[in-house]
């Protein structure tokens, strides 16, 4: 007679022996698939910045129109001025916010935005003519809406004041009604906006409840507010009141146009 091989000994063996197996192919497969991951994340990114920016990316070289159009650089947020940092391929804002030495802590009555953590230093995107002048800049910038933080770019003319695209690469927003902030018709209203009134580096753009009055004279800094999602508009409103604000980029904008960054 045969040994029974149903025994509670071998079932478990053969379950850890299984669980090892998958365990050893995933993490194979994870190792091997990260480099492209990487590949593939930094690639969506590049796209999301030359979107904002207006360029047009169909059916060329992503990468090789981002290097030959874009110029990264890093602004320490404190002064206001471009700076450097020890590994500007690595460099990561958000890793960089909640690292004691790089980032700091946001008090409630800074953090209009909910993001509780602000990296000191933050990249930049620059297109520039060939004299060196900036034709367009673009600005990473993120806040909370509804249900999770909207991660995007915001791209200006060179003039520092007007808008060119505002853009989310990531977000968690009710579809439909916050998730409205994809829809390229409600994208569209945000080329030729201002941010800043003449004289005042406090940013006067945001979302209204309801459609913008076109013969309003304050128009030129209102976007039409997410029918259904009062807390998503809210929260891009306060998105860009933060990071175009005195916590945010306003003190290097002021440098830039003044020529001292």
């Amino acid at each position: 007679m045969s040994a029974n091989n149903d025994t509670i000994g071998k079932t478990i063996t053969v379950t850890v022996l299984l669980c090892v197996v998958c365990s050893v192919i995933v993490s194979t497969a994870a190792v091997v698939l990260k480099p492209k991951q990487v590949a593939n994340k930094n690639l969506d990114r590049q796209t999301n910045i030359l979107a904002a920016a207006g360029v047009d990316y169909q059916g060329k070289d992503i990468q090789e129109l981002f290097n030959s159009t874009i110029t990264k650089k890093f602004v320490d947020l404190e002064s206001g001025k471009f700076t450097e940092v020890a590994d500007p391929k690595r460099y990561d804002a958000k890793k960089a916010a909640k690292d004691k030495e790089l980032g700091q802590v946001l008090s409630k009555d800074v953090d209009i935005a909910s993001i509780k953590y602000q990296a000191n230093v933050m990249p930049v995107y620059l297109i520039e003519s060939a004299a060196g002048d900036v034709e367009k800049i673009i600005l990473p910038v993120h806040g909370y809406g509804l249900w999770s933080t909207l991660y995007g770019f915001l791209a200006l003319e060179g003039d520092l004041n007007t808008v060119i695209g505002l853009g989310f690469y990531s977000h968690a927003e009710t579809p439909g009604l916050g998730g409205e902030v994809d829809n390229p018709a409600w994208k569209a209203m945000w080329p030729g906006k201002k941010v800043y009134p003449e004289g005042s580096m406090d940013p006067a753009l945001g979302l209204i409840k309801g459609n913008v009055d076109p013969a309003s004279p304050k128009a030129v800094f209102q976007i039409d507010g997410l029918s259904g999602a009062t807390l998503t508009s809210n929260g891009v409103t306060n998105l860009v009141h933060f990071w175009l604000g005195k916590n945010g980029y306003a003190p290097f904008l002021a440098n830039l146009k003044a020529g001292e960054a």
